[in-house]
């Protein structure tokens, strides 16, 4: 979605890296998590700042192969190594597909997925994914379990001014962040969490070093470049409001998001979630949220399941079980190149 965006900034994006530099697999020894690269943690914070979207005083920066690696970080080093039953893993449904597969993979000892942070009966023993703005609904979330002892990991992957308003500074113990859905650059594999808890960055770092060695400082390099360009884009005097990336993103969204709701309101069997205007602290004015997935519930009572049912006329969408509710639901996503976006909607209007 954002690649038009990135053709026409063209060179200023490039990165050119000589064959004799970065060799080394440290980046600052000085640096509890040693493999991170400071012009990319001074690029993260930096934009931080700008969007106003995390607090970053006081807190410890974990680089990792994209929010993944850093989920599992987390779990790693908010569970014990000690205790004799696993640590139980719950976000509440619907919830990001992909958490209980990196809960279960591995099979680990230490912690395992026990499914709906809602639906949970069990005790204080337990680690609760809070993803904000919420994939696969984008819903803005709290802790479900938010006054209990359990540990808690915030997903802020979505948490950008393209996609929702910005309220003020997420403050959580341990904030995720990615490359793939701030700037589009999924691919980088790159991502970063904030953590209050300097015990906690450490065994997150240790995790990361005994799985990959590190994070690549190539990737690392390239995102740091990729996250000055929109900084630059904000703090630099007379830049063009065509090189704004966040206000290019969010301009496209709602071009996406207004065709979507026109073709679903026509066909009359479906529904989209609604969302409140909100004063967003970036633009300065009220914003709607433009989630980067559209969550789709079937009105249509003949409809057993939406998935099986969008594949008979060739769109592909995820089913509302791999989220924790029913076969009504499906994902789909906002984010793809425009030829076929503009095919998706095609598609459904020929539903009316």
């Amino acid at each position: 979605m954002f690649e038009p965006f990135w053709k026409e900034v063209g060179n200023s994006a490039t990165v050119v890296i000589p064959g004799w530099q970065k060799m080394s697999y440290f980046s600052d020894p000085r640096n509890l998590c040693w493999f991170l690269e400071p012009e990319f943690a001074n690029e993260a914070l930096r934009l931080h700042r700008i969007v106003g979207n995390a607090v970053t005083d006081d807190r410890h920066i974990i680089v990792g192969v994209g929010s993944t690696q850093l989920i599992h970080a987390a779990l790693f080093a908010l569970a014990s190594a000690e205790a004799r039953q696993p640590v139980n893993v719950i976000s509440a449904a619907p919830y990001y597909s992909m958490y209980s597969g990196i809960s279960d993979f591995m099979k680990s000892g230490m912690f395992r997925w026990a499914g709906d942070a809602a639906a949970f009966n069990g005790d204080d023993n337990f680690i609760e994914l809070v993803c904000s703005p919420n994939n696969p609904d984008g819903e803005i979330r709290e802790a479900v379990r938010g006054n209990e002892a359990g540990k808690r990991v915030h997903d802020m992957a979505y948490y950008w001014p393209q996609y929702s308003p910005m309220r003020l500074p997420a403050d959580h113990d341990i904030m995720l962040f990615t490359v793939s859905k701030a700037t589009g650059h999924a691919g980088t594999r790159i991502g970063w969490a904030l953590v209050k808890d300097a015990e906690i960055a450490r065994k997150m770092g240790k995790f990361i070093e005994m799985n990959t060695i590190g994070v690549s400082k190539d990737s690392q390099v390239r995102a740091a470049k990729i996250l000055k360009v929109i900084a630059d884009g904000y703090e630099l005097p007379g830049v063009e409001a065509g090189s704004k990336f966040f206000h290019f993103g969010r301009c496209l969204l709602a071009n996406r998001w207004q065709r979507l709701r026109q073709a679903i309101e026509a066909s009359g069997r479906f529904s989209l979630p609604q969302f409140p205007s909100e004063f967003c602290e970036f633009f300065k004015e009220h914003a709607e949220t433009y989630p980067g997935f559209a969550w789709l519930r079937c009105e249509d009572q003949t409809i057993e399941d939406l998935e099986v049912f969008f594949k008979t006329i060739n769109i592909l969408t995820r089913s509302g079980r791999q989220f924790g509710v029913g076969p009504e639901y499906v994902r789909i996503s906002m984010m793809d190149k425009d030829a076929n976006f503009d095919v998706l909607i095609k598609r459904i209007s020929f539903l009316e």
